[in-house]
């Protein structure tokens, strides 16, 4: 069933550095969602593998000593929703991998497995790239952070050299204190599917609900890897909050986006989607941090 040449077990972070030294061309593999599904279609027949799903220190939600908020690579879709952590701070995070596949996926599926991949559909990168995420790199010659949007290389492929493995997410607290925000993925069924477009956008107001502060908004499949929408991002900053500065907002993610045509959609029906999800995530983003606006 699965043409494996070889597994090999890491026990500890830098066990799994050695071993990727050692086995140049082996392929690190989590919770297996999409590398065992790869190697029965095929696609990786003769692999060696080296797994890390025994490594415990890469599991789990916590702060680090600057009040970022630290989620180890290894962590479940499951165990990110129901964390306190999570649902306190950057709840649409959990919400977004809570549209990720079925239940056993979740249970099984890993953070670090779904930003490695690579692929702009992930629900997870979109929402991560909305919250200037940092990705953190283990390997030989130590441990680098880079910020999510230079982690994404081309379509399939991020900025892991030999010999390295993801071992966090770090939201910074800058990025997430005083930010509420909103992930809507369109797809052709409510359940069990890819991505058709993904939109997250998360919000800061004024004091007393009634400027835009700032906004980010990040888009999964309107382009060949996860993207912000910066055009949009500038145009209403300082902004009042009212339907005419939402629409402005909406209409200006297109002079960032780039979707492509494919037997999912058509790149016009994307940009369509991708308009309309903008509007709909930025109206219950301002929702969720308190502000109102007048229809």
């Amino acid at each position: 069933m699965y043409d494996i040449k070889a597994l090999y077990e890491a026990e500890s972070v830098q066990h799994a550095v050695s071993l990727l030294q050692e086995h140049p061309e082996a392929q690190i593999i989590a919770g297996g969602s999409d590398v065992l599904v790869q190697i029965r279609e095929g696609k990786c027949a003769g692999k060696e593998l080296v797994s890390i799903y025994m490594i415990d220190e890469m599991r789990g939600i916590s702060y680090e000593e600057d009040g970022a908020i630290r989620i180890g690579s290894l962590t479940s879709f499951s165990h990110i929703t129901k964390d306190p952590i999570i649902q306190q701070n950057i709840n649409v995070l959990g919400e977004a991998v809570d549209m990720v596949g079925g239940p056993q996926i979740r249970n099984i599926g890993t953070i670090g497995g779904n930003t490695c991949n690579g692929v702009t559909s992930a629900d997870s990168a979109s929402t991560l790239h909305a919250w200037d995420a940092i990705i953190e790199i283990t390997g030989s010659e130590g441990v680098r952070r880079i910020p999510i949007h230079d982690f994404y290389i081309k379509a399939g492929a991020v900025d892991l050299k030999p010999g390295e493995l993801q071992t966090a997410i770090i939201i910074p607290k800058e990025s997430y204190d005083g930010y509420h925000g909103h992930y809507i993925k369109y797809a052709m069924r409510n359940a069990m599917d890819i991505a058709t477009t993904g939109c997250s956008v998360n919000v800061k107001l004024s004091e007393d609900k009634k400027i835009i502060e700032d906004v980010r908004i990040a888009y999964g499949v309107a382009g060949p890897v996860p993207m912000r929408a910066p055009s949009a991002e500038e145009k209403i900053k300082g902004k009042l909050v009212s339907k005419d500065t939402v629409k402005e907002f909406a209409q200006a993610a297109l002079e960032d986006i780039n979707p492509r045509d494919s037997w999912r959609a058509s790149k016009a029906f994307r940009q369509h989607i991708a308009v309309v999800l903008a509007e709909r995530a930025l109206r219950e983003s301002i929702r969720l941090a308190g502000g109102e606006i007048d229809e």
